[in-house]
């Protein structure tokens, strides 16, 4: 695995959004402006944006709030918590361990080589622009048991982005948090094990904090992140809340089933009573929105008559 030590000791001294030149940086790192200049290039792999201006040197666009492991530790009080600065994926970090986890075990990241988001879409991942968490849990009475999870994870992300201030956070229906009708978090629920066995899950979250522009290319669907709506929330705190609201939910979701959280949803859901269009595969289903039943399935309204469907996707009629 390549030796990042160098470029993350340079993002520790580059995120207080100053100017640092370059001879004062190869003094403190011990190497030659040449060799930090390549560092740097690093950093704008990872999704960071650094400005070079000559006779000044190197700097932010502004400061970036670093993920704090002492702290966040300090403030979890069971269990194990992974906080790392490069990872392919906290999701592969995860099922990667399903032999050594324990269910609340969780995974945090400055930055995914190769996140993942649903049906196989890279998730961009650039350097301490976003949260990125995963957590692992382990589901006794087995796969079928797991239907209507990603529900309620979207239920407590909304719930804690809300109490730390950004009130206007919604859920949309399956997997991701909407913001002003724009993407602003994903997740991607991955799970093994047979019928009559346990169900290992992972569980993925991703959530747009500070991230800047990207191509077209790379993300083909209208998004925003919390910094654009004027919201900034402490990474390390919505990280330690995340943790201990996602397993305090889990537990009651392994008791209780959806049934405790559909009152939740309902408060939290972006799109009910609108009109939508369902796109499952090449077909699209036009109706008006009324919520989630018990399975977790969409209730759309056609003619007067409510059907429940539980595959594919949502988005405004005529939005995609």
């Amino acid at each position: 695995m390549k030796d990042n030590r160098v470029p993350l000791t340079l993002i520790s001294i580059l995120a207080d959004g100053e100017f640092h030149s370059g001879e004062h940086l190869g003094e403190q790192l011990g190497m030659s402006r040449a060799a930090i200049n390549k560092h740097v290039q690093t950093l704008r792999d990872w999704g960071i944006d650094v400005f070079t201006v000559p006779g000044k040197g190197y700097s932010l666009p502004e400061p970036i709030q670093l993920l704090d492991e002492s702290f966040i530790k300090s403030q979890i009080d069971s269990g194990t918590v992974a906080v790392l600065p490069v990872i392919d994926s906290t999701n592969q970090y995860l099922l990667d361990r399903l032999s050594t986890l324990q269910s609340g075990d969780a995974c945090i990241a400055e930055y995914q080589q190769a996140g993942r988001g649903r049906r196989g879409r890279q998730w961009f991942s650039p350097f301490g622009a976003n949260l990125y968490l995963s957590m692992y849990w382990r589901l006794e009475q087995g796969p079928a048991a797991a239907i209507g999870l990603s529900l309620v994870i979207g239920i407590v992300m909304a719930e804690v982005l809300q109490r730390l201030g950004a009130e206007e956070v919604r859920v949309k229906w399956p997997n991701d948090l909407y913001l002003s009708d724009r993407k602003l978090a994903g997740i991607l629920v991955e799970l093994t094990g047979k019928t009559g066995d346990a169900a290992q899950i992972v569980i993925g979250a991703g959530i747009n904090l500070a991230m800047r522009s990207v191509a077209t290319d790379v993300i083909n669907q209208g998004w925003i992140n919390l910094q654009e709506a004027g919201i900034r929330i402490d990474r390390n705190t919505l990280a330690i809340t995340l943790i201990q609201e996602l397993r305090a939910a889990l537990q009651l979701f392994e008791q209780e089933s959806l049934v405790p959280f559909l009152p939740r949803w309902e408060k939290l859901d972006n799109f009910i009573h609108r009109p939508v269009k369902l796109i499952i595969g090449e077909r699209e289903i036009y109706g008006i929105s009324r919520g989630i039943n018990e399975q977790g399935g969409l209730l759309l309204e056609q003619d007067s008559v409510i059907k429940s469907w539980v595959g594919g996707e949502i988005s405004l009629r005529g939005v995609n």
